[in-house]
């Protein structure tokens, strides 16, 4: 991509942030995204749901509230026109529970269905948060559970089903706004969400941005029911070992760190929460804020230290 440079473009490729933002005036910036991938569940109005509130992470990550979104659809003209509807919905309810207004969008043929949003935010320019400003001696809290690349994966091999499978798709569904909210309350420096890069490979992102680095407690980790025991038969989605192979080298593992809770910060994840750096003072309320707001596991699971000769320490 050749490089962008204006002076109404306050964040754009440099760092490999969660959306651009572009600045309007003194009082308004846009926030811009898009994000969309193949079905990860059987149900389609559950996957609109998930691809929906995937798409609207971004907006949420760069401290905005959605304004406008436009689906993004692939279908195949050998399927049903019913599960294109069911998708549809799924991701019209989710749009609509986050605030925001879907406003058309485009569909092609295509052999495989890919249904995900274009979606335009709004946050006050001076207020717009990034992944570039993590500071050393700031906590790291992460908002949702990890384990999603593996769990689907599970479910894929037909290992998983029931209750468990529904809290997996319960957590992909949910949005990342009322984390956003708490981040608002607080004022934090940095954050971003956790998707296809894995836990490590954002995280790497942020430290690189920021240049600092982190130390991760992989004992602090959430993560769902299930999640350690498929790691430990080998149920890894390819992501995570691809993921794996790019960051090997800005990475120290503790040799107390066992291989499978390797695999599971490698491992892709779907729709997945903040992962947010703050100052450590300002911590206590947000944690409190969360405690009585969010419905999905979160943690404090590390610290920033200055940057060191590896780009995150894992103990």
């Amino acid at each position: 991509m050749p490089k962008i440079e204006s002076d109404r473009l306050l964040v754009g490729l440099d760092t490999s942030d969660d959306a651009a933002v572009y600045k309007l005036n003194e009082e308004t910036a846009i926030i811009q995204t898009l994000d969309f991938f193949t079905p990860i569940v059987d149900d389609p109005y559950m996957y609109g749901q998930i691809a929906a509130a995937n798409s609207l992470s971004d907006v949420y990550a760069m401290g905005g509230q959605p304004l406008l979104a436009m689906n993004i659809v692939c279908f195949p003209n050998c399927l049903s026109l019913n599960i294109l509807t069911e998708i549809l919905k799924g991701g019209a309810d989710k749009v609509r529970e986050a605030g925001a207004l879907l406003v058309g969008g485009h569909t092609v043929e295509d052999n495989e269905p890919k249904y995900g949003l274009s979606v335009t935010g709004l946050v006050h320019p001076e207020r717009v948060v990034t992944n570039a400003s993590a500071k050393p001696g700031d906590v790291l809290i992460l908002t949702k559970p990890l384990g999603t690349g593996i769990l689907n994966t599970a479910f894929k091999a037909g290992m998983l089903s029931g209750v468990p499978m529904e809290r997996v798709m319960k957590v992909m569904a949910t949005l990342n706004d009322v984390a956003a909210k708490g981040m608002h309350f607080v004022g934090v420096n940095a954050c971003t969400d956790i998707t296809g890069f894995g836990f490590l490979g954002h995280a790497y992102e942020m430290a690189k941005a920021s240049d600092v680095s982190f130390v991760i407690d992989s004992g602090k980790i959430p993560m769902m029911e299930k999640t350690i025991e498929y790691a430990k038969m080998g149920l890894i989605p390819a992501g995570a070992y691809a993921n794996k192979k790019y960051l090997k080298d800005q990475i120290e593992f503790y040799d107390t760190v066992p291989l499978h809770m390797q695999d599971i910060l490698f491992d892709p994840q779907t729709s997945g929460g903040l992962f947010i750096s703050l100052d450590r003072r300002k911590a206590e309320p947000l944690l409190a804020f969360y405690e009585e707001n969010l419905t999905v596991e979160y943690a404090v699971v590390g610290e920033v230290i200055e940057k060191g000769e590896k780009t995150i320490y894992i103990q």
